[in-house]
C-alpha cells in the first residue's frame, strides 16, 4: 500500500531507520528537500516516490494523456511520475528536469529502460531558465516542487513559454495555504521555507501569468491542490 504524499504534511516523520538508527526526519533534513543531495537526498528521493503515489495520481486524473504527446515534468524528483506517464505514453517523449544533481540521477535509474530506448530524457536545469523552445510541449506538470520555485510568478510565465498552444499544465501538491493546517505541518512550512499560497493566491498566480481556463481542484477530506492551467 501507499502512503499519502510527503513534503510539508509528511516531512515530519520520526520513524526510525533500522538501517541507520537515524530518523526520517533527520534524513529528510540532511537530505534537503528543497534540491536533493548526497546518499540522504537518494533515500529521501526514494521514500517521497511511495510517499507521494497517491496525490499524484490524484492530479492525474485531471488530464486524458494521449500516446503520442510530448510531456514534461519539472522538478521531476525521484521519477515515480515519469514513470507512471510512460505507462500511457507509447510514440510520443517525455522529459523530466530537475536543478539536482542527485534527483536527476535517482530518475534515470528508476526509468532506465524508457530512457536507454530513447523515450525519456532527464535533464539537470531550473524552472527559472527552462532549456527548450517556445511552444515544445503538450502536457506539462509538477508534483510537490512549487513549493521551492525561486520566483514563482516569474516562473509561471516561463512554463507558460515552453508549453504549446492548447496545451495543459497541471501544478499538483499535498498542501496548500489554510487556517486549519496541523501545528507540526506549519512548522514544517516554516523549516524548509515552503511557499504555500491560498487557493485564490493560486489562481491569481496563474492569472498573472497569462494562463486561460484556470480551474483550482480540491479533494474532499485532505488538504490537496491541483491547479489547472490552459494556454
Amino acid at each position: 500500500m501507499h502512503k499519502q504524499s510527503e513534503t510539508a504534511e509528511n516531512l515530519v516523520h520520526t520513524d526510525t531507520s533500522v538501517e541507520t538508527g537515524r530518523t526520517q526526519a533527520e534524513i529528510t533534513r540532511s537530505g534537503n528537500p528543497g534540491k536533493p543531495q548526497g546518499e540522504d537526498g537518494n533515500a529521501m528521493l526514494l521514500r517521497m516516490n511511495d510517499s507521494h503515489y497517491a496525490v499524484t495520481g490524484w492530479g492525474l486524473e485531471h488530464w486524458q494523456i494521449r500516446g503520442n504527446e510530448q510531456i514534461l515534468d519539472i522538478g521531476c524528483g525521484g521519477g515515480a511520475t515519469l514513470k507512471r506517464m510512460s505507462e500511457k505514453v507509447t510514440t510520443g517523449h517525455l522529459t523530466g528536469v530537475d536543478y539536482s544533481s542527485v534527483s536527476v540521477k535517482t530518475s534515470k535509474e528508476v526509468n532506465d529502460t524508457a530512457v536507454a530506448a530513447g523515450k525519456m530524457e532527464v535533464l539537470e536545469g531550473s524552472v527559472a531558465d527552462l532549456p527548450f523552445p517556445a511552444e515544445t510541449f503538450d502536457k506539462i506538470i509538477t508534483v510537490e516542487s512549487f513549493y521551492f520555485w525561486p520566483d514563482p510568478q516569474e516562473n509561471l510565465k516561463e512554463v507558460l513559454r515552453v508549453l504549446k498552444r492548447g496545451g495543459t499544465f497541471l501544478l499538483v501538491a499535498d498542501v496548500y495555504g489554510r487556517d486549519d493546517l496541523p501545528e507540526a505541518v506549519v512548522e514544517n512550512i516554516n523549516r524548509f521555507h515552503l511557499f504555500n499560497p491560498t487557493l485564490k493566491e493560486f489562481r491569481n498566480l496563474f492569472e498573472r501569468a497569462g494562463f486561460a481556463e484556470i480551474h483550482v481542484h480540491e479533494k474532499e477530506g485532505t488538504t490537496w491542490v491541483c491547479v489547472e492551467g490552459h494556454k
